[in-house]
């Protein structure tokens, strides 16, 4: 029983789909046709957000160093200080490592966010575009169904008529041998043959009729 479409629409939500574009036998659906334009800029989208997870991946792990650096570069700069000064540049320090540890940490606090939001928004656009690869897909095997049919159609008919015209072409062989043979027998060999000669302008088929009469007459001679 066909579902409705909220129905449906409903079920897909809870299936699991990988990601289309990364899937190489996804591209061979297309490799006929052609992807639609649709198809074209849903991909495109979801490529744009993969490149952004990428980019938004690289720069966290470039922050969490760089906060690791700038922490192992207080602790030096605070060991080599001598003991007058250790408390002022200690404090000097801290503040500057604290605005800039601030920053870092925001930095990778939205990054993380747009990173925890990005996988609800890959498989919003993966399902849409599985949507639009099915209505293809589905929209070509019916088209693909009619033109197999037609042709199946149009083979058969073709089969009855080459059948037809097998039988015709075999009834015209046995017309010409069973003619040739009468008149052979009537008119004699000598007055066939130059009749051969007459009417034959090619020279190839009532010759050649008249050498096979020829053969079936002196193998029944020659019995």
């Amino acid at each position: 029983m066909k579902m409705d479409d909220a129905a449906f629409e409903e079920a897909i939500k809870s299936k699991k789909v990988p990601l289309l574009v990364l899937d190489q036998k996804w591209h061979r659906l297309f490799a006929i046709s052609g992807k639609p334009q649709e198809v074209k800029e849903a991909e495109e989208r979801i490529n744009e957000l993969l490149a952004k997870q990428g980019k938004l991946n690289e720069e966290v792990k470039q922050l969490k160093k760089i906060k690791t650096d700038l922490m192992a570069q207080v602790m030096v700069n605070m060991e080599g200080a001598d003991a007058t000064k250790a408390a002022a540049l200690e404090e000097q320090q801290l503040d500057e490592a604290k605005g800039q540890l601030e920053e870092i940490k925001a930095k990778q606090e939205a990054c993380e966010d747009e990173l925890m939001e990005l996988p609800r928004i890959l498989n919003d656009e993966n399902n849409a575009l599985m949507l639009l690869t099915m209505q293809f897909a589905y929209d070509k095997l019916r088209s693909n169904t009619d033109e197999i049919n037609k042709i199946s159609e149009w083979i058969a008919d073709v089969k009855v008529k080459l059948k037809q015209n097998i039988i015709k072409k075999q009834n015209r062989e046995i017309n010409n041998k069973e003619m040739y043979a009468y008149m052979h027998d009537i008119f004699g060999k000598d007055m066939m043959r130059m009749f051969d000669v007459h009417y034959d302008d090619e020279g190839k088929l009532i010759l050649r009729e008249h050498l096979e009469q020829e053969q079936i007459e002196a193998a029944r001679v020659s019995k």
